[in-house]
């Protein structure tokens, strides 16, 4: 009992100890062998760094940072200009693409490095094989190897090239040991697909680079750093990471508070639940010992008695009593720190996947695991006061002659427990107007919890009223509690510890699914789905995926769209590829929204200015936000979208165009704008500024307010859209289905898109979907495991009390069923009182943290609202407290029932006779 948290406790230690690598490790892994690494900003220009080169800003900040001066294209060459003389420099690229694996197609990161280099050393853990050295060579990761079904020796072929690659070597990450990649020498796969991709009408690579660089000497200095951030340059540098300069020589740190980029590791509050943490489970492991050391106790009374006879005073029985739990603290200490060890070494592999981490080292902390092994001694030392006392307090005659005597019950705890209880709560009710909202529920929770625990014996007292109206066997079990509140209030607590938590965990979560519920946004009608290619490129591939949508589901209606395509089908909308280009819905001048139409944005207004015009019509959001806001179709999609305008249907029959916008549309006509990409352009406007290109202008009809569009602004019909001379291509289907889709329909499409090899999304609307039952199971099986097992050691405690009656009821002839009915119901009594009075102290602790949450989203909405950042129609943030009345049920029905089968079933139905002492 006491060993076991240990072992978790010490495995932990060991584990997160060891996954935190040194900052020698941690360079090695990111830069090789190399004394930095650099890349380029992306800004265009001067810029400003953290000294561990996380972050970058533009030298005078984001606020007068226009973007005109970023590169259309990030870099792919270095300016060695900015280095020293002589520097070593290794080019390391990695783009993104897609291998056709045995299963279909696997994302994976395409990586280029020159592996002979000595800068790369430690960057990367040759498994087997070898790295590659020539074209046509690939090594892959561990993990690629597992996703795929490949082996060292196999062919893999990137969709999209026109050579295959192979495998001559298997390495891994340390530090992303999941993730699938591919390895190869510079300029032998990246630049080949880039080509490929080209050449069919697809969209080419655009890897991201960074330069592997040595300096020599002392390194990549904090004055080389400066000299490469004027140029744009952002530099991870090992000299720097190893002796950071001072705050005083960071230029950043002059410009922005540097608080801003410091996380708020280790304070108070953190500190304040981890202490509360642990000491609510030191409580629970000695409310859960301490009655077992109370059954040995009592077991050895005798023993205890003839110490007594033979000249011991009561410290004597106290120091043998307190040495049994200083020893059994000790040797769980001792198996439990050893056990976890071994087992953290045992299961390191495992724990490292799990993690996605490569160990340094097992590090091992002396001071930590001895803290730990010192936390149990402790444990098992507190574990045996109450019975250590106990047992001096009863006289010599009394101890050998097995009698138990009349103790007067405690009067100052329960009058502390009461105190506590009042203070806690009135704790927790100020933690919920409190800054440190959370931190204070949590520790008045805390108090309120420990005083429940204090008055705990006054409680199963007040429970004993209740036998006058119970039949025979569970009256005598309730009676046997009450009148031996010492071994049954123990249990008791530890039950009620146990089910507090689980009920305020239940109770928050609860609350907090219902919330979730209440804010979900649906993509579609109830029951309707789509099918969609993710990738332009994959245009060619879809009219298979319809054919397979209809195959594989009960599609009821199935509206294909299409979508407007500038240039080659295989375009982004927002590539920077010559002759790629979009088409973008022109709002009228005087049906924009200012906040968005003004150079400066918002921040052009004040926020006077800005809750005005939240207000206004032009200023309404969107709920839902589609990637395919202008779509190709017929009337079918209407049906589809539940949209039963007769207006809306005729203009689609008649070849006219539907917006669900209206500040889209004047006199009955909407503008359609073909942007074409230009050569150093950039791909979206300024604010105000609209972007160039040759207007389309359409006649159109507009739907009624109360039509759901589901995030689509407009739909064409395929005639109107060749009129006006705008180019089409395949893009998916929506569907409704006659009925719901199986799991194993659903698997069947899915299998035949990953044949095909398509990059493709199949969504059905199936509502909310909550995933906290797992949770509150897991929650509910736990404290029910922790209840069974303190109600078992009550019932031990009281079977070794009652053994005298136990052998006189055996002696007269009373039924073997006597004995396990009785032992049922005290196990069962003991259950019930400590889930019961559990239930009823785990809503506070929930009830308080929501409470908080409640507040600070009113805060934020009113904050919101005064800066004009939403609009007043905007409802209020909803914060439900619910309890969960099913969980709650299990608890106190199912739990303390199978407590009292489970002690009525190991209980034996007869015991030996033996001769009863006189009493």
């Amino acid at each position: 009992m006491i060993a076991l948290p240990i072992i978790g406790v010490s495995a932990a230690d060991l584990t997160l100890r060891s996954a935190e690598l040194s900052p020698e490790q941690t360079l090695s892994r990111k830069i090789g062998a190399a004394d930095a690494r650099v890349s380029h900003s992306r800004l265009g220009v001067a810029v400003y760094q953290l000294p561990d080169g996380t972050s970058s800003v533009p030298v005078g900040g984001f606020e007068k940072f226009d973007g005109g001066s970023v590169p259309p294209e990030s870099p792919q060459e270095l300016d060695t200009s900015a280095l020293p003389a002589g520097a070593q420099v290794v080019k390391d690229s990695v783009g993104y693409g897609k291998i056709r694996t045995k299963h279909g197609l696997l994302d994976t990161d395409l990586h280029e490095l020159d592996t002979q280099s000595p800068l790369v050393d430690g960057m990367f853990t040759l498994d087997r094989g070898r790295l590659p050295e020539r074209a046509g060579e690939v090594a892959a990761t561990t993990a690629f190897l597992k996703y795929s079904g490949f082996f060292v020796g196999s062919t893999v072929t990137p969709r999209g090239a026109t050579s295959s690659y192979k495998i001559v070597g298997a390495y891994e990450r340390p530090n992303h040991l999941g993730k699938p990649e591919i390895l190869a020498p510079p300029g032998t796969l990246i630049a080949p697909l880039d080509r490929a991709l080209e050449a069919s009408g697809g969209v080419g690579l655009r890897p991201n680079v960074t330069f592997l660089v040595k300096v020599g000497g002392e390194g990549f200095t904090w004055n080389m750093v400066k000299a490469a951030n004027a140029k744009s340059l952002v530099v991870v540098s090992r000299a720097v990471i190893l002796n950071p300069p001072a705050d005083a020589d960071v230029p950043l740190y002059q410009q922005e508070s540097k608080e801003q980029y410091q996380l708020d590791a280790g304070s108070a509050s953190d500190m304040a639940v981890v202490a509360t943490v642990v000491g609510l489970a030191m409580l629970e492991i000695c409310l859960l010992a301490g009655p077992a050391f109370a059954v040995g106790a009592r077991r050895s009374r005798r023993q205890l008695g003839l110490v007594g006879a033979n000249g011991g005073d009561r410290r004597h029985i106290r120091s043998i009593v307190l040495s049994g739990g200083l020893v059994i603290g000790a040797v769980s200490a001792v198996i439990g720190t050893v056990v976890g060890v071994v087992l953290t070494i045992a299961l390191r592999p495992l724990l490292e996947d799990q993690l996605g981490v490569r160990f340094g080292g097992l590090d091992f902390r002396p001071l930590e695991l001895a803290g730990i092994a010192l936390l149990a001694v402790v444990t098992g030392l507190l574990s045996a006061i109450v019975p250590a006392v106990t047992a001096s307090r009863q006289t010599v005659l009394a101890s050998l002659t097995g009698r138990r005597g009349v103790r007067r019950a405690n009067r100052v705890l329960p009058v502390l427990g009461l105190l506590a209880v009042a203070a806690g709560a009135m704790i927790a009710l100020y933690g919920t107007a409190s800054r440190m909202g959370a931190t204070v529920v949590a520790g008045g929770s805390a108090l309120a919890e420990l005083g429940i625990v204090a008055l705990t014996p006054v409680l199963v007292g007040l429970f004993g009223r209740l036998g006058r109206w119970l039949p025979l066997s569970p009256r005598l079990a309730l009676r046997d509690a009450v009148r031996n509140r010492g071994r049954t209030a123990p249990a008791v607590a530890a039950v009620l510890a146990a089910v507090a938590g689980t009920v305020a965990v239940a109770t928050y979560e609860h609350s907090r699914d219902l919330q979730m519920r209440h804010e979900y946004v649906a993509d579609l009608p109830a029951g309707a789905g789509v099918l969609e290619a993710r990738e332009h490129s994959a245009y060619r591939e879809v009219p298979a995926l319809r054919a397979a949508l209809s195959k594989e589901l009960p599609v009821a209606v199935r509206a294909d769209f299409d979508r407007l395509v500038v240039g080659m089908p295989s375009c982004e909308s927002f590539s920077r590829e010559p002759g790629c280009g979009r088409v973008e819905i022109i709002k009228p001048k005087e049906q924009r929204c200012p906040l968005f139409d003004t150079p400066g944005g918002e921040s052009a207004f004040n926020d006077e200015q800005a809750r005005t015009l939240r207000q206004d019509w032009r200023c309404a959001e969107n709920r839902r936000i589609n990637q395919n806001a202008v779509v190709v179709a017929d009337e079918k999609l209407l049906s589809v979208l539940a949209v039963t305008d007769p207006g809306s249907v005729a203009a689609l029959k008649e070849g006219r165009a539907v917006s669900f916008d209206k500040r889209q549309v004047k006199d009955g006509r909407i503008t359609l704008r073909v942007v074409i990409a230009q050569e150093g352009a950039r791909t979206t406007p300024a604010f105000g500024e609209d972007p160039p290109g040759e207007d389309k202008i359409l006649p159109v009809h507009l739907a009624p307010e109360t039509a759901e569009s589901w995030g689509i602004q407009l739909v064409l019909p395929p005639s109107a859209a060749k009129a006006a001379g705008l180019a089409t291509a395949a893009s998916g289907s929506y569907f409704t289905l006659d009925g719901t889709a199986s799991s194993e329909q659903r698997q069947k499409i899915a299998g035949e898109i990953d044949r095909m090899g398509v990059d493709a999304d199949m969504r059905i609307e199936a509502g909310y979907q909550g995933n906290d039952s797992l949770g509150l199971l897991a929650l509910t099986v736990f404290a029910g495991l922790v209840t069974i097992g303190a109600a078992g050691i009550a019932t031990g405690l009281a079977q070794a009390d009652a053994e005298a009656d136990l052998k006189t009821l055996a002696a007269v002839g009373a039924a073997p069923r006597v004995r396990r009915t009785l032992s049922g119901f005290q196990c069962g009594v003991v259950a019930l009182m400590g889930v019961v009075l559990g239930s009823a102290a785990g809503i506070l602790p929930a009830v308080g943290l929501r409470m908080v949450q409640r507040r600070e989203l009113d805060a934020l909405h009113q904050y919101q609202l005064g800066k004009g950042y939403v609009s007043a129609q905007e409802a209020l943030p909803y914060v439900p407290i619910s309890v969960p009345w099913e969980t709650l049920a299990q608890l106190i029905v199912v739990v303390p029932l199978g407590a009292a089968l489970l002690a009525a079933l190991v209980t034996r139905s007869s015991g030996a006779l033996a001769r009863r002492t006189a009493q």
